[in-house]
């Protein structure tokens, strides 16, 4: 008899995400934000004010390529950016009050939407997966 092997987790959760962006992008677009745009407003919110390069380190992203993101949140006023008192070279990011309201109103809608998917879930099963997600989320590995 031949062994049952599971699909790889990639395999299994590459599918779930490609769709969940696809449903993202549209809020994001209502919000006039990108994914990376909420990405980092996610970062700064309840955060301390952290430099760019700290915050590209955190969000898995290289810091010269997340100044374009950067310019549009300051320049849409979500986010500001001032020189370090202590190192003019370095740029203290930090979220304003629009910037926090726009990423709750984001997150809302998004998680309005993931509602429906999980509702396909037994409350069980719903349970444990957003359980599973979460510390497998942050999990150390390799």
């Amino acid at each position: 008899m031949a062994e049952q092997r599971r699909p790889d987790l990639a395999a299994m959760l590459g599918g779930l995400m490609r769709r969940l962006m696809d449903a993202e992008t549209p809020v994001l677009a209502e919000h006039g934000l990108t994914m990376w745009g909420y990405v980092v407003l996610n970062a700064l919110d309840g955060s301390p004010v952290r430099t760019q390069a700290a915050l590209a380190k955190a969000i898995g992203a290289d810091k010269t390529r997340i100044i374009g993101t950067l310019d549009k949140l300051q320049e849409d006023g979500l986010i500001t950016r001032e020189p370090d008192p202590t190192d003019r070279r370095v740029r203290l990011l930090g979220i304003t009050d629009a910037g926090r309201a726009a990423r709750r109103s984001t997150q809302t809608r998004i998680q309005e939407q993931e509602e429906r998917l999980l509702d396909q879930l037994s409350a069980a099963d719903r349970k444990a997966f957003l359980k599973a997600a979460r510390v497998l989320s942050e999990a150390q590995w390799p």
